[in-house]
């Protein structure tokens, strides 16, 4: 009987033992299905998340090799879209410029203006006449995207905003951004400021080839700035390997926008997103997109660096150059009415007709075709609206150094002007183009005064001209510079033509050439001397102190339609001090600009 109960005790516990090992088996295998029907339903959910994503009209993308250059992955990559904040990385190209250049440096203090002060948020809350020092403008700018820094920096470069927005622009032509137009410093809302994800990839590219001593400023992960700390808006910093940066930005009329550079291994990718819906869905695109396309770079370095197209000495004058680059065209802005701060995206019509308006654009500064009489495009044209777009190197007189020489000067009377106006008005630019240049003498008006009576015998005008030393002949003037003992010559023969030549008289007044040193100020190229004297005045009461020891001169040149205008000019200046001299000025409303002398 005991036995018999023992067995059946011992049957039980088998059976719940077993009873227990099924059920937890059951549990076990139930919870995993789920976890994978989970899994499978958040896979598909973010599948579908980013298909709805990347249909969105503002949504755009691109990811290059930082190697070979090749795009690995695009999405509507030349559509036209907002940059929002995404400004700031051509903001601060152009600050590292100067640095690199030795024009500014990290501690240097930027003054704040009001209108900085005035900015919208997200700022540093800087006030009106207070400093900041540009390191911690940069860094206010990758952390905060602090637009009140962005314009201290705008208006320390550029003078004013507007101005600063121009160079920007430039700059974009120059680096082959083709179709990005900047209007302002910091990416607020303006309906003309434009880009496409595959030009932001190439800025992308471009900063940290040229600038990384200053690129490292980009992973800067927390700031402190009076006390508070400020945390990077760039969340992929620190929590996706191999990310170094750059730049996030957002309104509500471009979405949410990014710019990452990764590195891993001996692999580099640069990617843009553009028009998320939100941060945390354009952070996981791009998440996705660089673990999708990472394995697909190459592991050498073979493509060449992103080039400025005048070279870098040649942009960074043109970058300091006070013109404003081609607007987009008129039906373009007539179209763009609603407010800056709209919150509906742009029609699709709209912003092909913007993209086809900024594609058009040729870059600025371009560098024309070579000339045999032409030596050096000059940064910026006059802007007084006597020379417009004239390079000043096709002005007789512009760039050539002043060298003190023994001169004649001469007064044709009418009986040479009667010469001149019998001869039919093509003949000057014959004589130029008959006359080989020579590569020491300047082809002034006086050197094709001094060549017009052997225009139809240029053999012997090379024999005759007696060996003459460099620099000749490039100095000033309706009839320019030419020497004692040859100035006679031409002149008789000019006068031997008239019937009733005039005598030839010696000026007494003429006083003799004067090399002027340094870095040369012009401040207008005005119709008479009284009027260049004028400005000269103007401009020294305007610049507060800066061109009191400067050298004031008038200096008389021909422009192309052969009236006679007066530059008015201070020379002896530094570069900073002449770069000071113009953001002074232009504030004053005076045209300025720079020449090397």
């Amino acid at each position: 009987m005991l036995r018999n109960n023992w067995s059946s005790s011992r049957l039980a516990r088998v059976g719940v033992f077993g009873l227990l090992t099924v059920t937890t088996a059951v549990i076990f295998t139930t919870d995993a299905a789920d976890a994978r029907r989970h899994r499978r339903h958040y896979a598909h959910h973010r599948v579908q998340r980013e298909a709805s994503e990347s249909s969105s009209p503002k949504f755009a993308s691109i990811i290059v090799d930082g190697n070979s250059g090749a795009v690995l992955q695009s999405t509507s990559p030349d559509g036209i879209r907002h940059p929002a904040s995404l400004t700031k990385i051509m903001t601060l190209y152009l600050l590292f410029e100067r640095l690199d250049s030795g024009k500014m440096k990290l501690d240097t203090e930027l003054p704040v203006s009001q209108h900085a002060a005035d900015q919208d948020p997200t700022k540093l809350n800087l006030r009106a006449g207070q400093t900041i020092r540009v390191e911690d403008a940069i860094k206010g700018l990758v952390t905060r995207s602090a637009n009140d820094a962005a314009v201290v920096i705008a208006e320390a470069i550029g003078g004013d905003e507007d101005d600063f927005a121009a160079m920007m622009t430039r700059k974009a032509r120059a680096l082959g951004m083709s179709k990005t137009v900047y209007r302002n410093a910091n990416g607020l809302p303006n309906d003309e400021q434009v880009t496409t994800a595959r030009d932001q990839a190439t800025l992308g590219r471009a900063i940290q080839e040229r600038f990384p001593r200053y690129y490292r400023y980009f992973s800067t992960t927390t700031f402190s700035w009076r006390g508070e700390s400020i945390r990077n808006h760039n969340h992929l910093l620190g929590s996706v390997e191999g990310v170094d940066g750059i730049k996030t930005g957002y309104t509500r009329a471009s979405g949410f926008n990014l710019v990452t550079s990764m590195r891993r291994g001996n692999r580099h990718l640069i990617g843009v997103v553009l028009g998320g819906r939100s941060g945390g869905s354009r952070d996981a695109i791009m998440r996705n997109l660089l673990a999708e396309n990472i394995e697909k770079g190459a592991t050498t370095h073979t493509v060449a660096a992103v080039n400025e197209r005048n070279g870098t000495e040649a942009s960074t004058e043109v970058a300091d150059a006070s013109d404003t680059p081609a607007r987009p065209a008129p039906q373009v802005q007539a179209a763009a009415a609603p407010a800056p701060e709209a919150v509906a995206p742009r029609p699709a019509s709209r912003l092909s007709a913007l993209a086809a308006a900024t594609a058009a654009m040729p870059p600025a500064q371009a560098k024309p075709e070579a000339r045999p009489m032409e030596s050096k495009i000059e940064p910026a044209p006059l802007t007084n609206g006597v020379i417009s777009s004239q390079p000043l190197s096709l002005i007789p007189g512009s760039s050539e150094p002043m060298k003190p020489v023994r001169v004649k000067t001469v007064q044709v009377k009418a009986g040479a002007v009667k010469v001149a106006s019998a001869v039919p008005a093509q003949v000057a630019p014959q004589v130029t183009n008959t006359i080989s240049p020579r590569n020491d003498v300047a082809e002034t008006s006086g050197a094709v005064v001094a060549k017009a009576d052997v225009v139809n015998k240029p053999e012997q005008a090379r024999t005759e001209l007696p060996q003459q030393p460099a620099g000749f002949g490039t100095g000033n003037g309706v009839l320019g510079v030419l020497p004692a003992a040859t100035a006679a010559a031409p002149v008789a023969k000019l006068a031997s033509a008239d019937p009733a030549p005039q005598p030839i008289q010696m000026n007494t007044t003429t006083k003799p050439a004067v090399t002027h040193s340094g870095w040369i100020v012009q401040v207008g190229a005005l119709e008479s001397e009284s009027e260049a004297q004028q400005r000269i005045e103007a401009a020294r009461s305007s610049a507060h102190g800066l061109l009191s020891k400067a050298d004031p001169f008038t200096e008389p040149v021909v422009a192309r339609d052969n009236r006679k205008l007066f530059r008015a000019r201070f020379a002896g200046l530094e570069r900073d001090q002449a770069e000071a001299v113009c953001r002074t000025l232009k504030r004053a409303d005076i045209s300025c600009m720079t020449v090397r002398n």
